[in-house]
C-alpha cells in the first residue's frame, strides 16, 4: 500500500544542480570490491541471487509494485547480477526498453550472456561511471535504484544525470536497507553512509519530490518513489 505525501514546493532544478561537479567522494572506498580486476562473477551471483536476501526473494513483487506498463522504458540502476531484469522485461513488453546500467563491465558481460540465452530483446546494458549513469537525456519513464544508493560516491553528480535521463514526470524508485541505531546490525551501521531521511533529502534537493512508500513488501528494506519536478 502507497502512502500519500504532501510535499513543499520544489526545488528549482537551477538551485538543485551544483554549477561544478562534487569534489569529494561521500564515501571513499566503498565500490572497490566491485572494480577489483579479480571479481569474480559467478561469487556474486552467489552473494546476490540467494534465499534470504530480502530483495532477491521478493523480486517478482518488487517489479509488480513499479506499476509498469507495456511501452515504458526503465533503468535498472546498479543492475548487477541482473536478478530483476526478467521480470521488467516481461513488463515492458517489447515496445519498452529496460536498461541494465552498471558500473561492472564483468556484470555487464553476464547480463548480455543471460540475454542472449533467454531471449531478452529489450534489455540493452550500459557501463556507467561513479558520476554519471550514462544514458541519453529524457530516455527513460522510471528509474529503479535497488540496494546500490548507498555505493553512490558522487550523489549529487549521479543524481543529475538521472534528473537528465529521465521524461517529463518520471519516477526514482529507491530501495535501501533501513539504517536504524539501536535496531540495525553492525553491518548495516557500518556499511550504510546514512539513512532513510538523509538519502531522501538528497533526492528532493535533487529536483524530486516524494510521493509515497510501499510500506507492506519489505522489512529489512524500504521502498520510496520520487517524481521528477522540473
Amino acid at each position: 500500500m502507497i502512502k500519500t505525501y504532501l510535499i513543499g514546493i520544489a526545488v528549482c532544478a537551477t538551485l538543485a544542480f551544483p554549477a561544478l561537479a562534487q569534489k569529494e567522494s561521500v564515501n571513499p572506498g566503498i565500490n572497490n570490491s566491485y572494480l577489483s580486476k579479480d571479481l569474480i562473477v559467478e561469487e556474486w551471483i552467489e552473494r546476490l541471487e540467494k534465499e534470504g536476501r530480502e530483495v532477491f526473494d521478493n523480486r517478482e513483487a518488487i517489479v509488480a509494485a513499479l506499476g509498469l506498463k507495456p511501452g515504458m522504458d526503465i533503468a535498472d540502476i546498479g543492475s548487477g547480477t541482473g536478478a530483476h531484469l526478467p521480470f521488467m522485461s516481461a513488463e515492458v513488453q517489447s515496445s519498452g526498453q529496460v536498461f541494465a546500467v552498471d558500473i561492472v563491465s564483468k556484470f555487464l558481460a553476464h547480463v548480455d550472456e543471460q540475454k542472449a540465452k533467454n531471449d531478452w530483446d529489450n534489455v540493452k546494458t550500459v557501463l556507467c561511471t561513479e558520476r554519471s549513469v550514462e544514458l541519453p537525456i529524457r530516455s527513460v519513464d522510471m528509474a529503479f535504484i535497488c540496494n546500490v544508493y548507498h555505493h553512490f560516491e558522487y550523489p549529487s553528480d549521479s543524481l543529475e544525470s538521472i534528473h537528465q535521463a529521465l521524461r517529463s514526470k518520471g519516477k526514482i524508485v529507491l530501495i535501501d536497507f533501513k539504517r536504524i541505531p539501536g535496531e540495525s546490525s553492525e553491518w548495516i551501521l557500518g556499511h550504510m553512509r546514512a539513512g532513510q531521511e538523509v538519502f531522501e533529502a538528497e533526492i528532493v534537493k535533487a529536483g524530486f519530490k516524494k510521493l509515497g512508500e510501499v510500506d507492506d513488501l519489505l522489512k529489512e528494506n524500504y521502498m520510496v518513489f520520487f517524481e521528477k519536478t522540473k
